[in-house]
């Protein structure tokens, strides 16, 4: 039985193979993949990924969520986690009734994905979470959010801002150099690393309250959407415990791992994570 599945496993790599290879043209219209960044980040974080996707003919849209990358907002000007995501909710908005994209979110990309299901789940062909954030119906945002945190080791030379005073929550948040080269791209190239410490953008800290109200899923909806989580091997910011704790909360449709790649996959294995989204959106164009 195991010499059976191990053959199908991999049958199943071999086409996912050839099929990133194919241009699109040649055997189904192209797919549109939407890539929504984590925290600190912006759309720059993809860049290894999308000329791999354009490769194959697919049209790819990496956005900047609110105060992120080149955003021009402020991030002191963003009072609520909705205006933090709102770049994607307009960006689905804009798309034509008929259109399903690819929407893959990374880390906390995974909380703007969810909202994204829920007002929009007819323009989702299937979201794919890489090692992030995915909240549901029954796993609230909030208690989510808590528990990355407190399985968080050292936070190293992280920054924090406390702009309602010291004895108030934190506001702000702000990977440091050396966490990130340790913890976030241990087994990046160098040179991501050193990029990532000069476009780090601080993220706002939102209450729990806030992130509650705002990230409301439902079953009719969020459910409605195909879901996949993609597990990142040797990831040290989203741990072993947590994601199979978070997996086993909101089951998805389907589980994958990218062996050998840290929190940052698309640095880490961004050949590896193109030909699994590519895969993934050949598979669930067709459901």
């Amino acid at each position: 039985m195991y010499q059976i599945w191990k053959l199908m496993l991999l049958v199943s790599l071999l086409i996912c193979h050839l099929l990133s290879k194919v241009p699109a043209t040649s055997l189904e219209p192209p797919k549109h993949f939407v890539l929504v960044h984590g925290s600190c980040h912006g759309a720059w974080s993809w860049y290894k990924v999308v000329p791999l996707l354009k490769s194959g003919g697919h049209n790819v849209t990496a956005l900047d969520l609110g105060g992120s990358g080149v955003d021009p907002q402020q991030v002191n000007t963003l009072r609520s986690i909705s205006d933090y995501i709102k770049p994607l909710r307009e960006f689905m908005a804009s798309l034509p009734d008929e259109e399903k994209v690819v929407l893959v979110g990374h880390s906390l990309g995974g909380l703007a994905i969810s909202q994204a299901m829920e007002m929009f789940p007819e323009k989702v062909a299937v979201a794919v979470f890489v090692t992030a954030s995915m909240p549901g119906p029954t796993l609230n945002v909030s208690i989510l959010i808590q528990k990355a945190l407190r399985d968080q080791d050292s936070q190293m030379d992280n920054h924090y801002t406390y702009d309602d005073g010291p004895s108030s929550p934190p506001t702000t948040f702000t990977f440091g150099p050396m966490f990130l080269s340790s913890k976030v791209y241990q087994l990046s190239p160098p040179e991501d690393s050193a990029l990532a410490s000069m476009l780090m953008r601080p993220i706002r800290l939102y209450s729990a309250e806030d992130m509650s109200r705002e990230v409301v899923l439902s079953q009719k909806k969020y459910g409605s959407v195909n879901r996949v989580f993609i597990i990142s091997e040797k990831d040290l910011v989203s741990k072993e415990d947590f994601v199979g704790w978070m997996i086993r909360e909101n089951p998805p449709r389907q589980v994958e791992v990218i062996k050998g790649s840290d929190h940052m996959v698309m640095m880490s294995k961004p050949i590896q994570l193109s030909k699994l989204l590519l895969c993934l959106a050949t598979n669930y164009s067709q459901r």
